[in-house]
């Protein structure tokens, strides 16, 4: 009855009849919300809302499906199909928010880690904006469908980091702020690959950092360093451990997305949430040897007590501060190259995880979509993202220096 009626409504609106992939259960198992599908899904996105005490899901490309079962602080779930895919809706019976997610290597189940919380949370939390969660295929180098068998695997050691990992040079006025751009993958991690064209992730992450570096020094206002500046590795720690050496003002992490969807676009930025900021608070923070300068202060004469507080403190501002120029780049963004309607998001990644530097992962683009891939390969694609940094990076220290 459910799919006679989405194929009358489908039918009706000019839209397809039906979608690919369907939930095929949700169900509570202890703390985790464990939602599955019939077929691989790309990505999802959770947010809380505070209003009607809700944790919401968003799924893409997929339609509502089977009934689900409820516990411990769900007492409720609703499916309600969105305008590009379905929203699942879990009524709270007390305060709960996302600890962490993650999807399993086929990308078929979604699973939820919930936390109890106190109304003072629940309401920070609701504010802290989405989370989401990626499905990543490790057999390869490129996200394939289930249905694509491989005829071999390509398996590469990946080296130690190295603590003696030499400083990049740094161009510009002594005077002015350091802004180091990452362009990620490299070497032997080519990133996401455009089937059709070949494109590299890492080929295209380079020449768009070297662009906004040029973009950046003919301002005159900041200082640039780039972590790579031809094809080589570098361990995700070792990325922003540069920033970190160099006292870098403000960290991008260039990227180019990658869906199995050819109709995904647009770009996004992403900060650190909130629970990873926690996570690294206390493994920074329970280290025996607490050598780390935090904003000048060297952890190892303070006691555990002390440095828990000074670590939080200086995370709170820093990802105060990341989301702050988030939010400036996609203003900035929006009129020069395709963006999505959500733009600013938040995530569990490494390469974030700096406590005392401001920092950003920006998708510029999916190389997996015709128009984006060929945009983000053009000069005039690269000169469009180099401009919308280059707006986005003098309004942020114009704003900083002005507060100070």
């Amino acid at each position: 009855m459910f799919a006679l009626i989405a194929f009358i409504t489908a039918w009706v609106t000019g839209g397809p009849a039906f979608a690919a992939t369907t939930v095929q259960s949700v169900a509570m198992v202890d703390d985790r919300i464990v939602i599955s599908f019939d077929a691989p899904v790309g990505d999802a996105t959770s947010y809380i809302v505070n209003a009607t005490r809700q944790i919401v899901v968003d799924v893409a490309g997929v339609m509502p499906g089977s009934a689900a079962t409820t516990g411990g602080p769900i007492s409720g779930v609703s499916q309600v199909r969105s305008d590009d895919g379905t929203k699942l809706l879990f009524d709270l019976t007390s305060p709960a928010v996302i600890r962490d997610g993650q999807f399993d290597q086929q990308g078929r189940q979604l699973t939820l880690m919930l936390d109890r919380a106190n109304e003072k949370q629940f309401a920070l939390a609701s504010r802290a904006g989405p989370m989401s969660f990626f499905t990543f295929d490790f057999s390869g180098w490129s996200r394939k469908s289930a249905a694509t068998t491989r005829a071999y695997k390509v398996v590469q050691d990946v080296p130690p980091a190295t603590r003696g990992l030499p400083l990049p040079p740094v161009s510009g006025d002594d005077a002015r702020p350091l802004v180091v751009i990452d362009a990620g993958h490299g070497g032997f991690d080519p990133g996401a690959i455009n089937e059709k064209t070949g494109l590299r992730e890492k080929d295209v992450t380079l020449r768009i950092a070297k662009a906004i570096r040029d973009q950046l020094l003919a301002s005159g206002r900041v200082r640039v360093a780039l972590t790579r500046d031809d094809d080589k590795y570098l361990v995700l720690r070792e990325r922003y451990s540069v920033a970190r050496r160099l006292h870098a003002d403000l960290f991008i992490s260039i990227h180019c997305d990658s869906a199995a969807s050819p109709d995904a676009t647009g770009s996004t930025a992403y900060t650190l949430s909130e629970v990873s900021s926690d996570k690294e608070a206390a493994r920074l923070a329970a280290r025996e040897n607490k050598v780390d300068v935090i904003n000048g202060v060297n952890l190892d004469e303070a006691n555990p007590d002390v440095s828990s507080i000074l670590i939080d403190l200086t995370q709170r501002e820093t990802m105060n501060a990341s989301a702050g120029f988030a939010r400036l780049l996609g203003r900035e963004a929006k009129p020069l190259i395709p963006t999505k309607s959500v733009f600013h998001r938040m995530a569990s990644l490494m390469v974030l995880k700096a406590p005392d530097t401001p920092s950003i992962l920006f998708e510029t683009g999916y190389i997996s979509n015709a128009a984006d891939s060929a945009f983000l390969d053009s000069a005039q694609g690269r000169d469009k993202i180099a401009e919308s940094v280059t707006r986005a990076v003098e309004l942020h220290f114009a704003r900083r220096f002005a507060s100070r």
